[in-house]
């Protein structure tokens, strides 16, 4: 076809919520690859409005761009769709549901969000017709839920785990290479900009057990939130934990965990779960160093899959937010429509203490005659199956190591608590769970 016989496209007409990191680097690529996009797209994509919370803070954006009234930007005739990249709850949910509500496809990054309220905005969404896109909520540039909601569709997911916080996998890969402590290399990850003012949200599992809901909720077609994900985060592991894993050929990462598991009565169920853990230097896992990100997926028909890359950042997660962008803008161009919720399966979550786990137990105790029997005995009580045994005599004590097989949680944590009540035990100077080996 000639160009003077191509039908002239009306442009995608974009607000943008949020110009922080993240923000900027849309504007920017939105921007340099304007033909790209519009190629890519069936249409151009122009930016119509961007809000912010302090107009005279962006300076290099066209000022006629700027609002600071994000309420009434996502409702607006000239809008065609709302892209957030704000982050929190509240306003941001309001603002979203308004737009979905007014039939405008939403591209959000915004984990927290999604964790909490997914139910309302896919009904939202449903309502109105209108497509719901958050590839960057995840893993920033890897291309994860999408292949989850469209590659595997026809298939059925056993177990997704994986590394999906960089700051807390900076930290702990940086405390196996220089045997350093959590706060000193905490300090590090903060000076070379891994870490946030506040890294309560990385280092305590937060933003890791909001990712997990999300991975759960599209692995198993059941919606998981975040109250329903046990976390634990990395402020407890010491450089002993780390050189005892080192000696066991093991590494400590901290691990999103959810899995599809039969329950004694035949049914299924859903078990997910973020804490720190050892696995073996083997696994493909424990090769991903510094802040990158990388999530293994077993499925019955695919196999293993492996997803890796950089998992935050303001150019990687723009990535993903434009890639969202462009399905969209197709979307709007042929009149299609993107994935909907999936959630026929609702399956029950199961607690961690149903949890099937297997643990690391380091104790400080006398060194005298019978100790490891009485030890043994406590395991047997509980019935939780003992993998290996290490002891090393010092000239007052001994240090005992205790590898299990895999068990309910409630079962080891039970065992832990009664051993640490013996009178020989001086202290339980760790536990850590044991992944990716088999039971």
């Amino acid at each position: 076809m000639s160009a003077a016989n191509q039908i002239e496209v009306p442009p995608i007409r974009v607000a943008l919520l949020g110009c922080g990191t993240v923000g900027s680097e849309i504007v920017r690529l939105l921007t340099e690859q304007a033909d790209d996009i519009a190629a890519r797209s069936g249409a151009p994509v122009e930016l119509v409005g961007i809000a912010v919370r302090r107009a005279d803070r962006h300076r290099d954006v066209p000022a006629e761009l700027l609002t600071t009234d994000a309420a009434g930007l996502v409702t607006r005739d000239d809008v065609d769709v709302v892209v957030e990249v704000v982050g929190g709850i509240e306003p941001t949910r309001q603002w979203l549901l308004a737009a979905l509500n007014a039939g405008k496809p939403v591209v959000t990054a915004n984990k927290a969000l999604l964790a909490e309220h997914q139910g309302d905005l896919f009904a939202a969404a449903d309502a109105s017709g209108a497509d719901l896109y958050f590839e960057a909520a995840v893993a920033g540039a890897i291309p994860l839920l999408r292949p989850l909601r469209e590659s595997l569709a026809g298939d059925r997911i056993t177990r997704v785990m994986g590394i999906v916080n960089g700051t807390t996998n900076f930290i702990l890969s940086a405390m196996d290479e220089t045997g350093a402590g959590y706060a000193e290399t905490l300090q590090e990850a903060s000076r070379l900009g891994y870490a946030e003012a506040d890294p309560t949200a990385d280092v305590d599992g937060y933003d890791a057990a909001a990712k997990a809901a999300i991975l759960a909720s599209l692995a198993f077609h059941t919606r998981v939130t975040m109250s329903d994900v046990y976390r634990e985060g990395i402020a407890a592991v010491t450089p002993a934990d780390v050189a005892a894993a080192r000696g066991l050929g093991r590494t400590i990462k901290l691990l999103a965990i959810c899995e599809r598991v039969l329950d004694a009565d035949g049914t299924e169920s859903v078990a997910v779960r973020v804490h720190p853990a050892m696995i073996p230097r083997s696994h493909p896992l424990a090769s991903v160093g510094g802040a990158f990100n990388a999530v293994f997926v077993e499925a019955e028909a695919a196999g293993q899959l492996m997803f890796y890359g950089q998992g935050a950042g303001g150019a990687p997660t723009a990535s993903a937010v434009l890639g969202d962008l462009v399905a969209v803008a197709r979307n709007r161009v042929i009149g299609g429509r993107g994935p909907r919720e999936s959630a026929y399966a609702d399956l029950a979550v199961r607690p961690i203490a149903q949890a099937s786990t297997r643990y690391h137990i380091s104790l400080d105790v006398a060194d005298r005659a019978g100790v490891l029997a009485a030890v043994a005995a406590v395991f047997a009580e509980h019935e939780v199956s003992i993998a290996g045994v290490r002891q090393e005599g010092r000239p007052q004590d001994a240090s005992l190591v205790v590898v299990t097989h895999s068990a309910e949680d409630a079962a080891l944590r039970s065992t832990v608590d009664k051993i640490a009540g013996l009178p020989f035990v001086n202290e339980v100077v760790s536990v850590m769970r044991v992944e990716g080996e088999d039971s």
